[in-house]
């Protein structure tokens, strides 16, 4: 399938000034965060609900996610995990913060509403990571921390998460994407294109077909990977215009992905087209 991303609109967020982590709530509507606030925003960039009191700084990155019923669930500046209902009236409380590990990212599965939290803690210039699997209403079912072959940590610093259609739990690492299967077995990590340059991953997504597409900080590039690690193409780059790239978010059923920055309060939409259209084929 031969196909790549043009842009369609760029929108100026109100009450933001980057694009840390992007969360779809419909077609036209998403979650944005910048390190101090979150704000719901539309596809003209207003601001429909505001809240502030999310983790700042290094540690804001995946910190909010939308759930099947369109809720925002996010992690609080106490390291909480709280679900806000759609209406933007009832918050709960899902998940007391338990020191010494505290959350970083959450995704809520399109597939069985689980949610999937990226944890970490940070000793004598060490950070330790794992990723444990909840069900909707917070109670613990799994945790995801360790190669089931060696036995070695799998994460350190997991920023962002999600989740394909085959389940995989795939995470934004410190300089890798670690993808596992649903039962927390390891199945690969991706540490960058054939051409060396290494990578510094922030926001991740996948697409219709489990192609992950990953924000690279390091080559200010997404870049879009298959199901078994096989690297397919940058399909941006700074020739489009964007660099520092962070929030990245993609919608299956409208073909829109949204891209965020760290020195912009402008959020990039760009919608998939087939090269065959484009061709006239």
């Amino acid at each position: 399938m031969m196909y790549r991303f043009v842009l369609q609109k760029s929108v100026r967020v109100t009450g933001v000034t980057r694009g840390y982590h992007i969360s779809r709530v419909s077609s036209d509507r998403v979650w944005i965060s910048d390190g101090n606030n979150l704000i719901l925003t539309n596809t003209a960039g207003d601001r429909l609900h505001h809240l502030t009191g999310i983790p700042s700084g290094l540690f804001s990155y995946g910190v909010h996610t939308v759930n099947n019923d369109g809720d925002l669930i996010y992690i609080d500046s106490d390291y909480n995990i709280n679900n806000l209902s759609k209406d933007d009236r009832i918050k709960t409380t899902l998940i007391k913060y338990k020191a010494p590990w505290r959350p970083q990212s959450v995704y809520s599965s399109l597939s069985t509403g689980d949610l999937l939290v990226g944890m970490y803690y940070y000793t004598i210039d060490t950070f330790t990571g794992k990723v444990v699997r909840y069900n909707s209403t917070g109670d613990h079912i799994k945790t995801i921390q360790h190669h089931h072959n060696t036995g070695h940590g799998l994460y350190s610093d997991p920023g962002y998460i999600t989740e394909n259609h085959n389940g995989d739990v795939i995470v934004s690492d410190i300089n890798r994407v670690v993808v596992t299967d649903r039962r927390g077995r390891h199945r690969f990590s991706y540490r960058g294109p054939p051409s060396g340059s290494g990578l510094e991953p922030r926001g991740i997504c996948t697409d219709e077909l489990s192609h992950i597409l990953v924000c690279d900080y390091n080559t200010d590039s997404v870049q879009m990977i298959d199901s078994d690690v096989y690297f397919l193409s940058h399909i941006l780059t700074p020739r489009h215009g964007i660099d520092k790239l962070l929030g990245l978010s993609y919608d299956v059923r409208s073909h829109l992905l949204w891209v965020g920055s760290q020195n912009s309060d402008t959020i990039n939409i760009y919608r998939v087209v087939d090269e065959d259209s484009l061709s006239g084929k």
